[in-house]
């Protein structure tokens, strides 16, 4: 398949993006086609550059004002066809008027609700700290996949857990954050301070293997919850079980983590039965 061939040339280069971050995705393209499924493709786009917005600019200033500047872009989309080039292949496509402005402006403005937290207490004030953002993401998605009836339950659960897990891979770069990967009993727990976490030692090692089981549990877990996931977001998921698994396994957990993904016939496997049920349920 050629990327190149999206209908929206100017897609592409926030598709790369998206991309850079989630590898994998370009095996799912081979069963979400960008020229027949354009929307589909730009809507993990966006959702890209919201989090990139949220988490990726150490300026909370400077970060308001792009996620502005989207507030701005979504909320005038459906009359005016958008500026961006993500927003202008979106609402060329009947799914984004059918989808309330309401549901296209709430994880920007979550994003920006979330701008200033500090670090977690625990793993469960974790998991309702990064909700708001993701689950309003997850609601989207799903919405734009399935329709409006569709419950967004298991794929918001399993978007905070893939944020977490990808905010612990970067564990190393983000240790003068506000907001750690890891939350504040684990760091007790293991007698971990911020200059701790950018060397490896024992006690780092196993404060990571600790957010990794509860990583795991809280994932098996999502498995009983109800919703469809869209074919990136089955795809995101597995490939994350996968390396969380692998990473528990070693003695290093944190190299693993920051290794990626392996791929392979697995992944093209889980790519087609992801689509497979996506087509079953909307076709």
């Amino acid at each position: 398949m050629n990327e190149l061939a999206v209908s929206h040339g100017a897609l592409q280069s926030y598709v790369d993006k998206w991309l850079a971050v989630q590898p994998a995705q370009r095996v799912a393209l081979a069963f979400v086609d960008p020229a027949k499924y354009p929307g589909h493709v730009a809507l993990a786009a966006l959702e890209q550059e919201l989090l990139s917005a949220s988490y990726g600019i150490r300026e909370p200033q400077v970060a308001l004002g792009k996620l502005n500047w989207w507030a701005e872009e979504l909320s005038g989309a459906a009359a005016s066809g958008g500026r961006h080039p993500l927003t202008q292949v979106l609402f060329d496509d009947e799914r984004a008027h059918a989808i309330p402005v309401e549901c296209w402006l709430a994880p920007v403005l979550a994003a920006m609700a979330q701008l200033e937290e500090g670090t977690a207490a625990d793993f469960s004030a974790q998991l309702a700290a990064a909700g708001p953002l993701h689950g309003a993401l997850a609601a989207l998605e799903t919405a734009w996949w399935y329709g409006d009836a569709a419950v967004p339950e298991r794929a918001a659960r399993v978007a905070v857990l893939g944020h977490l897990l990808y905010a612990l891979r970067r564990l190393e770069d983000d240790a003068e954050r506000d907001r750690l990967p890891l939350p504040m009993a684990q760091l007790a727990r293991y007698g971990l301070a911020r200059t701790g976490l950018r060397q490896r030692s024992a006690a780092r090692d196993e404060a990571v293997k600790a957010q990794l089981a509860d990583l795991q549990s809280a994932w098996r877990a999502s498995a009983r919850l109800p919703g469809p996931l869209s074919v990136f977001r089955a795809l995101e998921s597995r490939e994350a079980e996968r390396l969380l698994r692998r990473a528990r396994g070693v003695d290093d957990p944190l190299t693993v983590l920051q290794q990626g993904g392996r791929g392979g016939f697995g992944t093209t496997f889980a790519a087609w039965q992801a689509a497979r049920r996506w087509h079953g349920a909307t076709d």
